[in-house]
């Protein structure tokens, strides 16, 4: 009876699975591989709208009045003959500078009055919480028109309403996590080292809030750009001829029946990019948000 050679004797060794990095992230979700290049191209054409749209956003055309979409009007054109597709491309970069700007003001905001309420305790945490319950207790487009009836309108306006309010969100974030840190070992062990407590927040609390708050930042700004849209579909936002997706929304409400296109290219160009946003927020947030990794 032969014997098995040694060759055969020994089971082969499982192939090791590839490490969870970061390039395979855009592998592993197609949907957020897809949106974030949608949302990169919306960027370009922000960034370089000069050199992408045909026209000059703001020229009116009288001879050109409500055209429907054609080959030197790809999207059409509006009641004052203004070219849409130029328009549509000025007002994504409108909407990222808003949703950008205001979202890092209600970010900043909310880091100082969550590391306050984390850090201080007693009544001055009581105080600000019940400030932040009072702020998320109404939605925040209501909360953005009021700032926006008292500082005015514009677009500087605009960013300053919308983050304000939007600080709520962050500030409750932010003090949650502090308090999950101030609770930790090492903060202890500093603490008993007598390392000033500047210090001790500085490098030890405010990096381990840091990243929780970038990562909602990210999913914050669609948000901030649906609200400040709102805003000024209302009347009350971008004042004309600003070439802002909501006012062209509302411009075009009134030809929906026989020029359709007002309202749908700018509304479509607002859908896609909120949706591409909402998309890339979640995947980043599933896969770098600390609180979700340690549950998988």
């Amino acid at each position: 009876m032969s014997l098995p050679s040694s060759d055969a004797a020994i089971p082969p060794l499982p192939r090791a699975k590839a490490p969870r990095g970061r390039r395979s992230m855009f592998l592993r979700r197609p949907f957020f591989t897809v949106a974030l290049i949608v949302a990169a191209a919306y960027v370009l054409a922000a960034t370089f709208a000069p050199h992408v749209a045909p026209f000059d956003p703001v020229k009116q055309d009288f001879m050109a009045m409500m055209q429907g979409p054609s080959l030197v009007h790809p999207l059409g054109t509006d009641s004052y003959g203004q070219d849409i597709l130029s328009r549509v491309i000025y007002g994504a970069r409108y909407a990222l500078i808003i949703g950008i700007f205001s979202v890092l003001i209600g970010a900043a905001g909310g880091l100082v009055i969550g590391l306050a309420a984390g850090l201080s305790g007693g009544w001055l945490e009581w105080a600000l919480m019940r400030l932040i319950d009072s702020i998320l207790a109404l939605p925040s487009l209501i909360l953005a028109v009021a700032f926006i009836a008292i500082l005015g309108q514009g677009v500087d306006k605009v960013v300053v309403a919308v983050g304000l309010s939007m600080i709520g969100p962050f500030a409750r974030t932010v003090r949650a996590d502090v308090m999950q840190v101030r609770v930790q070992l090492f903060i202890e062990a500093a603490q008993l080292m007598s390392i000033p407590y500047l210090r001790v927040v500085w490098r030890h609390v405010l990096p381990n809030v840091i990243f929780p708050l970038a990562v909602q930042v990210t999913i914050r700004v669609s948000e901030a750009i649906l609200v400040s849209s709102s805003l000024s579909f209302l009347g009350i936002g971008v004042t004309p001829p600003t070439p802002d997706w909501g006012l062209m929304i509302a411009e075009g409400r009134d030809f929906v029946s026989f020029a359709p296109w007002m309202s749908a290219m700018p509304g479509f160009a607002l859908a896609l990019l909120l949706i591409a946003l909402s998309i890339v927020g979640d995947g980043i947030r599933e896969e770098f948000d600390p609180k979700l990794r340690r549950g998988a």
